[in-house]
């Protein structure tokens, strides 16, 4: 069994991640948001600041035009005189008064007539004017340069807000939806921890009951409905098993005391039959017990009786490398374990075909290697050629799935792959003999080296 993937392996990358997705949609959100009031608020505000300025400027025109117009003055009379950008202008727009600043003469063509906004020596103007009673036409104008500026100034503020609002709000969106989902990543966490082949543990509930708490609750019962189901699952595939392993071991010694009387090839044939449909329920009722009551009876045997129940169980193997050793191991499961890699090797390379099972011991650990002369695995099943019912050679798709638990509880593992000349080849390591702890139970004496594990019941 393949164990789970490492917590930070199973981290989503950043653009993928919907804390981050939320994140920048609340940032384009709160940016147009911001960017719309603010040029709406900049629009009223500047407008306001502009009608304050006309009216002042009205006002003062009207002013003006109203200290002109006193009755005590006669034509002919000089005008009371008059300051800042200020002009007294004729029907024909020419200056009959004007402040000394506009630096115009007495009759001379007024420059500004009919103009409201211009430059007066880089100065930015805005002018108005206001009739005057048997004088003609008040002109003032006043500078804008501080509306100018009070403008800039808050476009300036407008745009530096729509360029920090952005950084600013994905940060706060970050944050605020990590805070937000926090419940839910610990719940992702967890369910990487699940290991569904020894109990369905339920996820943690967050304290708000929110849409969170309503998806893990949701998650919840489906995980409840998952267990129910694979219970019974697991409590049907054991009793067929059950019900078939008795028959089939009567059929199969029946069978092979047949073709030991007769030497029938048929029978021999049907004997051959009857023994993997018994391995295959061994795959079967081990995948129904699963690897929580896989039990290791640990004891130290020759290599030699491996090699001879192997050499008994799948006819015609090539076995090289150095068997003259001796494996701490469970020899059932053992054998089991290598059976299956054998008869896979065996039914992908065809009758006529080769496999060789090479064994190589150092201190540190034992490798088996099954290799044959077949076609090779199909690339598109990587990994997946070791879950349970995939195959790639025509098998029920138990065996390999079987084996690698078998691996796992020798503190091994089995890994696949084509090999260098063409075929597939599966390494099984096993730790060495002298790593193995005080507290097993070994025992040379108890070891079943006569006895093929596809001659009684399967193995418990």
């Amino acid at each position: 069994m393949t164990r789970p993937a490492p917590l930070q392996s199973a981290r989503v990358a950043w653009r993928h991640s919907l804390r981050f997705r939320l994140a920048l949609a609340y940032t384009l959100l709160a940016t147009v948001v911001i960017g719309l009031v603010g040029v709406g608020i900049l629009t009223l505000l500047l407008r306001g600041m502009d009608e304050q300025f006309q009216a002042r400027l009205e006002d003062r025109a009207a002013a003006t035009a109203e200290r002109l117009s006193v009755p005590e003055l006669s034509l002919g009379q000089k005008p009371p005189p008059i300051s800042g950008y200020t002009a007294l202008l004729d029907d024909e727009n020419r200056v009959i008064q004007a402040s000394p600043i506009l630096q115009l003469k007495l009759g001379d063509p007024f420059p500004y007539a009919g103009e409201t906004s211009f430059f007066i020596l880089g100065t930015p103007m805005r002018a108005a004017t206001s009739p005057v009673e048997d004088f003609g036409t008040v002109w003032v104008a006043l500078p804008e340069d501080d509306l100018v500026n009070a403008r800039e100034s808050a476009t300036r503020a407008l745009l530096l807000a729509l360029l920090l609002t952005p950084g600013l709000m994905l940060i706060v969106g970050w944050w605020v939806g990590r805070r937000a989902l926090a419940d839910l990543s610990e719940a992702a966490d967890l369910a990487d921890r699940i290991d569904p082949t020894r109990s369905v543990a339920t996820l943690p509930l967050p304290e708000r009951e929110d849409e969170v708490h309503r998806l893990l609750a949701a998650l919840n019962r489906l995980l409840v409905r998952i267990e129910a189901v694979q219970a019974r699952e697991k409590q049907l595939l054991g009793q067929i098993v059950h019900e078939l392993g008795a028959p089939l071991t009567v059929l199969r010694a029946s069978l092979t005391r047949a073709t030991e009387r007769s030497g029938d090839p048929e029978v021999a044939r049907a004997a051959l039959v009857a023994d993997e449909l018994t391995f295959t329920t061994q795959d079967l009722m081990q995948l129904a017990r699963g690897q929580l009551e896989m039990k290791v009876a640990w004891h130290f045997i020759p290599a030699a009786t491996l090699h001879g129940r192997l050499d008994r169980l799948v006819p015609g193997t090539t076995f090289a490398g150095d068997w003259g050793g001796m494996l701490l191991c469970d020899p059932d499961r053992l054998t089991q374990a290598l059976r299956n890699l054998l008869a896979n090797a065996r039914r992908a390379a065809g009758p006529e075909g080769e496999v060789t099972l090479t064994l190589r011991e150092t201190s540190e650990q034992v490798t088996f290697t099954v290799q044959d002369n077949g076609p090779g695995l199909p690339p598109e099943l990587g990994e997946r050629i070791f879950e349970p019912f995939v195959s790639g050679s025509g098998s029920s798709g138990l065996g390999l799935s079987v084996s690698r638990q078998i691996a796992a509880l020798h503190g091994g593992t089995l890994t696949a792959g084509n090999a260098p000349g063409g075929g597939a080849e599966f390494v099984l390591t096993l730790p060495g003999p002298e790593l193995g702890d005080e507290e097993d139970e070994v025992s040379a004496a108890d070891h079943p080296e006569d006895t093929p594990i596809g001659a009684g019941a399967p193995a418990s």
